[in-house]
């Protein structure tokens, strides 16, 4: 298999965008356009990885991916102390979950019941994932709002190291879950065995490899360019008179339109179990690996950090968890699940920008 032009074209021109914003002031449209082709060859080599690895260490291998160069991305906005800088992982933090369970998962449950009338998935998996990352998000994000060793939404340095701890340690038993003790609960339907996707010709080691650098280079690029155009959307939002909040929502969404594209175009192959490990994967990668490094940092470096959601966050959070829990508790979806996910994702899009 011979790797297309575009492929390394395109990770080539969001390199040459990023270096050039170095120097000079590169317009907004151009660095989206390069954005947009990244996000693009991204998913082809992830893609491609993912064929040749096998489910869920694709899925698997692009969550991990993502979700390091996002928590890079963060520490060092939090290293520099900007403004907001104590809130800011749990902005990106929670962003990124309503995000990903209810703009991702809704959006891939929609469009495939649209094609599809009806999806199944393997709900061993999915409920594993739930129930984790239910764990996660509240120990992490709604906890700290009622502690008493120190005032406000914030822990105790002990108790943040605690959290960290426990959060990488109940990650990482996911992750040898998912990937080697029952590595069948992740795997695709026995009803899809069929797909004439799965049965072709894996690529070579050698393209394997080649698309796993470039998989990497348009990564880092993808968070390279989401972050030079996350001035011009600031200016856009200020213009019109929104919360800065909503500058945190959009560019975690540019981060994680790989995922994104690679989710949709999955569900439309009707392969909703993909969409799922990769949306939920993702989730679950976002507070296991960001929540302990950003307060291994917060503890050396004497940082403040604030984890704990406002009220009308948390509410919004346990909805989420709840509908989550019971629209993928069958097995099977059809559309109404899909349209209930996006109703919460259009109330958090609507709610964060009239508060």
């Amino acid at each position: 298999m011979v790797l297309k032009h575009w492929t390394w074209a395109a990770p080539l021109a969001g390199w040459l965008a990023v270096i050039a914003s170095f120097g000079a002031e590169v317009p907004a449209p151009v660095l989206a356009l390069a954005l947009v082709a990244t996000v693009l060859a991204a998913v082809h080599h992830a893609e491609l990885i993912a064929h040749r690895v096998g489910e869920p260490f694709g899925t698997f291998v692009l969550a991990i991916a993502v979700t390091i160069i996002e928590l890079g991305l963060i520490v060092t906005l939090m290293a520099a102390a900007g403004e907001g800088a104590a809130t800011l992982a749990r902005d990106t933090v929670f962003a990124a979950v309503m995000i990903i369970l209810n703009g991702l998962v809704g959006l891939c449950i929609l469009i495939g019941a649209l094609r599809h009338r009806e999806q199944t998935f393997q709900q061993t998996g999915v409920s594993a994932s739930l129930a984790t990352l239910s764990a996660l998000t509240v120990l992490t994000l709604v906890l700290p709002n009622f502690t008493s060793s120190e005032p406000g939404p914030v822990y105790a340095p002990s108790q943040l190291g605690f959290v960290a701890v426990v959060s990488f340690l109940l990650y990482a038993t996911f992750v040898s879950v998912q990937t080697v003790r029952h590595r069948d609960y992740f795997l695709p339907s026995k009803s899809l065995a069929a797909d004439p996707e799965t049965h072709a010709e894996p690529p070579s080691v050698k393209n394997t490899l080649v698309s796993s650098a470039l998989l990497i280079a348009c990564l880092v690029a993808v968070v390279l360019l989401a972050k030079g155009l996350s001035a011009p959307i600031g200016n856009v939002v200020s213009g019109a008179g929104a919360p800065r909040t909503i500058v945190g929502v959009i560019i975690a969404a540019l981060v994680l339109l790989p995922e994104s594209v690679a989710a949709t175009r999955a569900a439309l192959a009707n392969r909703l179990q993909t969409s799922l490990n990769l949306g939920l994967g993702s989730a679950l990668a976002t507070i296991g690996l960001t929540i302990p490094a950003v307060a291994a940092l917060s503890l050396m470096a004497d940082l403040p950090i604030s984890l704990g959601l406002d009220a009308k966050s948390i509410i919004l959070l346990f909805l989420t968890l709840i509908v989550a829990t019971l629209s993928l508790g069958t097995g099977r979806t059809t559309i109404l699940q899909g349209a209930v996910h996006l109703v919460i994702f259009g109330v958090y899009l609507f709610t964060t920008i009239v508060p």
